[in-house]
């Protein structure tokens, strides 16, 4: 995880840059993975609705005007049949021939009679008589087939306007996430923010570690996926995302970069997809929002720029600082060494109190400054200095 900005000697050659690495997920939270040589297509008919509701938009509307044209034209020829058969096309002046249809003179009379039967718009220039069984029989199916292609079709539409995905285009994700201590700890952060006003009910995080491996037997597993803890022992996983949050996975003995020290990151190959979900407050349907970062996107030694100021009787968010960072003394060792180097020094101040209270004892006679001095200097010596611990290893 290197530095953006890292500087280099002049006669330094800059080391060569990773390739990049094909993402598994977008940094907009789309799924960079496409389904092929599937040979069981008719597996998306028996689920027509969600078929249709991930068509793209353009083919969406197409199929919308589709089924309402075709049903028009289909019932219209059926009712010029009709016409046709009965012989009321040839008897159009006969005022004493009682037609199927009054008024149906030819196609394009039939099918919008079909348009006013399927829609209900019943000009009244057009309608069935009492003398056309058949007719009546079409009526009725075409009533009920109408209605059913109203349902089916509106509610596709309106499934794809108030799909959550559209919500989740107003949760942001940094840019970045970092390594630096918390509560001298190394801890893994990215921030996530909502935009809007409204919020986002019962919200919670994931994450996933994703990066190939391979067996003790040999096999190899090209996408690999590991949790990586954000709080889901203690319930910090479960957010009340009103402003910006930093979330922190704590780099301890059972996270996958319990070893990993700063330089070995840098020649790692991984990507850490975070997922958010909640529920709309406006509709109550359940939103997702997906990011990911890659090795480059990960900078140590890095913390986020606070975001949340203090006005005149409310909190402000400067989303304009969102993504922004700086940087913090860290340590480049692995949490395992700091870890270590931290129990180290513990072990080795528990050991040396006896020590400091027989000096204690030894100096009771001294004068005041004396006194004065061989009690600070005991502090200095019992107290770890604040630099010791960012420079343990």
């Amino acid at each position: 995880m290197a530095q953006e900005n890292a500087a280099f000697s002049p006669g330094q050659e800059e080391p060569p840059r990773r390739r990049g690495r094909q993402r598994y997920v977008e940094k907009d939270g789309r799924c960079n993975v496409q389904q092929g040589n599937v040979r069981e297509t008719y597996r998306y008919l028996t689920d027509l609705f969600t078929t249709l509701v991930d068509l793209q938009w353009r083919l969406s509307l197409l199929f919308f005007v589709l089924a309402y044209a075709l049903t028009w034209l289909f019932f219209g020829a059926i009712w010029w049949l009709i016409a046709y058969g009965r012989g009321d096309l040839e008897h159009l002046e006969d005022t004493a021939w009682t037609p199927c249809v009054n008024n149906l003179n030819g196609f394009v009379a039939a099918f919008l009679f079909s348009i006013e039967t399927e829609t209900t718009i019943g000009y009244g220039h057009r309608v069935i008589t009492d003398q056309c069984p058949e007719g009546i029989v079409l009526l009725l199916l075409q009533a009920i087939l109408g209605s059913m292609v109203n349902a089916f079709m509106v509610g596709c539409m309106f499934v794809k306007i108030s799909q959550p995905n559209k919500r989740a285009a107003t949760l942001v994700f940094s840019s970045h996430a970092v390594v630096s201590l918390r509560d001298g700890r190394l801890c893994l952060m990215f921030r996530v923010g909502d935009l809007r006003s409204s919020h986002i009910v019962e919200a919670s995080i994931r994450a996933k570690l994703i990066r190939s491996r391979q067996t003790l037997e040999g096999e190899f597993i090209p996408l690999h996926q590991t949790d990586l803890s954000v709080g889901f022992d203690t319930g910090d996983d479960r957010l009340f995302l009103v402003s910006p949050l930093v979330i922190s996975h704590e780099i301890d003995a059972a996270s996958p970069f319990w070893e990993a020290s700063r330089r070995a990151l840098e020649r790692d190959d991984f990507e850490i997809v975070v997922i958010l979900e909640g529920m709309v407050e406006a509709t109550g349907m359940t939103c997702q929002a997906r990011s990911s970062y890659l090795v480059d996107e990960v900078l140590w030694g890095h913390r986020f720029t606070s975001v949340l100021t203090l006005e005149d009787g409310f909190y402000e968010v400067d989303y304009a600082s969102f993504h922004e960072t700086f940087e913090v003394p860290t340590p480049s060792c692995s949490a395992r060494e700091l870890a270590e180097a931290a129990a180290r020094l513990d072990a080795h101040l528990y050991w040396s109190i006896p020590s400091r209270l027989d000096e204690k004892v030894e100096e009771e006679g001294a004068g005041e400054g004396a006194g004065g001095e061989a009690g600070a200097d005991k502090e200095q010596n019992g107290c770890l200095p604040p630099e010791s611990e960012s420079k343990v290893c």
